[in-house]
């Protein structure tokens, strides 16, 4: 077995055992080896990482909220905003160390439109996840930076791939999630979740439903995300118990 090959296997054994930190070691080993990625290797360097930031980012929000509910300058409040500043701080390793990855190893190889998109639609995502915590200057940046990738990956998407095809509805997703919630303009963010949504339906309505199956969970989280944010630009009061946008 050549090492590249064993490195998949031992990734997905890491996935199948939810050992994501060791998940994230190896394919960071993978994406070292300066390959253009498959699928599935895309699959597992995207879970590995999201699975491990995705705690962090839970955790970061649950403080916050607990730090809402407190008196300022009481000694728990300190004792959290110190806390929140450690979160903060590993978050921001992960995604500067990600962000490392995918502009030295992963964008320079990626050959078909399916990995660049793939690949500036997750710079885009951990530049987002960057500007959700950070403040000033640093927000800025980080939005700045999100925007323009997901912009490229946009780009590239509408001429390589099909609107129904599921990286392609997942990085409309995300985007239009960037517009909502880091750039709070929601009516942008429902025309991106829309246009999508509609391109991909009629796309799947003239070849059948059978063609595109995998997009199924993307269509329908781009419709759940809009009847949420339609029914608030109109004053409804439509909720999610944890209050966070879904995201692909």
């Amino acid at each position: 077995m050549e090492e590249r090959e064993k490195v998949v296997c031992l990734a997905k054994l890491a996935e199948q055992a939810e050992r994501y930190d060791d998940m994230v070691e190896f394919v960071k080993k993978l994406a070292r080896m300066d390959v253009d990625m498959s699928a599935e290797e895309r699959h597992l360097f995207s879970v590995g990482f999201k699975n491990t930031i995705g705690a962090k980012r839970a955790s970061w929000r649950i403080i916050c909220s607990l730090e809402q509910k407190l008196t300022s300058g009481d000694q728990a409040g300190v004792m959290i905003d110190a806390y929140k500043k450690k979160v903060e701080d590993e978050l921001r390793k992960i995604c500067n160390e990600v962000l490392s990855i995918i502009a030295i190893h992963c964008l320079p190889l990626a050959n078909s439109g399916e990995n660049v998109v793939f690949f500036y639609k997750m710079k885009g995502d951990y530049y987002r996840y960057l500007a959700e915590f950070s403040t000033g200057t640093e927000k800025k940046a980080a939005a700045d930076q999100s925007l323009m990738a997901y912009q490229h990956a946009m780009v590239v998407a509408s001429s390589e791939l099909s609107p129904a095809h599921q990286i392609r509805l997942g990085l409309a997703l995300n985007f239009s999630v960037f517009f909502y919630e880091i750039m709070n303009s929601h009516e942008r963010a429902c025309q991106v979740a829309k246009q999508a949504f509609d391109e991909a339906l009629a796309e799947i309505n003239s070849a059948g439903e059978g063609v595109y199956k995998d997009s199924t969970l993307m269509m329908q989280l781009l419709k759940d995300n809009l009847a949420l944010w339609t029914s608030e630009l109109t004053g409804g009061e439509a909720s999610k118990d944890n209050d966070i946008d879904m995201e692909g």
